[in-house]
């Protein structure tokens, strides 16, 4: 029987990367979307042949949620992993205090802490049905909530709430099910072409493997999560290029 993959927001720049490392690795790839099913239905076309799928389903509406698990136990029976990668931010400076509102801290904790843990709720039971020894969940996070150091000050405490959450339910779950935090440094991509260059460079230069990390390093932490370090749980793996170490 053919593994299955879950990723929400598995259509963003580093959803795709981890999308795509999965289904050339033979698993079948579920993607869920927030607003662009056109963007969502082009990318899963480009996957190598595989019993793919999209749906629409907010990771902050627990409805939808509940119709994605049926989707999935209708679809493909069980889930093996499923990849909490949706989370949206916005750049305030940490001393802007009136700058960051009401609204984006609540959007913010919603969306990479509330969303997360309503994906694991809602798909629990199928990853407990996982062919592999365990079911997983890779919850993507950040160096920024370990550090204290990134777009907001509410986004730092999002993704250290996240951690937190990966260690509470690595016990929690235990035994059928591990769960583990992916946490990046800066990715090249399309969020980094709206920052100031002179900002770009002193990160770069405070990274002591000179480079920011690409979509294609977080992808391959998660699927070696997924196949290697299968007597891993509760850990928070940094894929930063050693920037922790400044």
């Amino acid at each position: 029987m053919r593994k299955t993959v879950l990723v929400t927001g598995g259509s963003g720049e580093i959803g795709s990367a981890i999308c795509r490392k999965f289904a050339e690795n033979g698993f079948d790839v579920i993607i869920s979307y927030n607003s662009n099913s056109q963007r969502a239905e082009a990318f899963i076309a480009t996957l190598p042949e595989g019993n793919h799928a999209f749906f629409h389903a907010p990771t902050t509406d627990s409805e939808k949620l509940k119709n994605f698990k049926v989707f999935v136990e209708d679809k493909y029976g069980k889930l093996d992993v499923l990849v909490n990668n949706a989370g949206i931010t916005i750049p305030v400076p940490h001393d802007d205090l009136d700058g960051l509102t009401d609204e984006w801290i609540d959007r913010i904790m919603q969306t990479n802490f509330r969303g997360s843990f309503a994906m694991a709720r809602a798909f629990k039971d199928l990853l407990q049905k996982s062919t592999e020894a365990t079911g997983l969940i890779v919850n993507i996070s950040s160096i920024a909530g370990i550090f204290g150091t990134g777009s907001n000050v509410a986004y730092c405490a999002s993704k250290a709430a996240l951690d937190s959450m990966t260690r509470s339910l690595a016990r929690a779950l235990a035994p059928k099910i591990r769960v583990v935090s992916v946490s990046p440094g800066f990715v090249e991509g399309e969020y980094t072409t709206t920052m100031d260059p002179a900002f770009l460079k002193i990160q770069k230069d405070n990274t002591p493997l000179g480079r920011f990390a690409l979509g294609e390093d977080v992808a391959n932490a998660v699927f070696s999560v997924a196949t290697q370090l299968t007597f891993s749980t509760g850990n928070i793996i940094t894929v930063d290029g050693g920037r922790l170490l400044k």
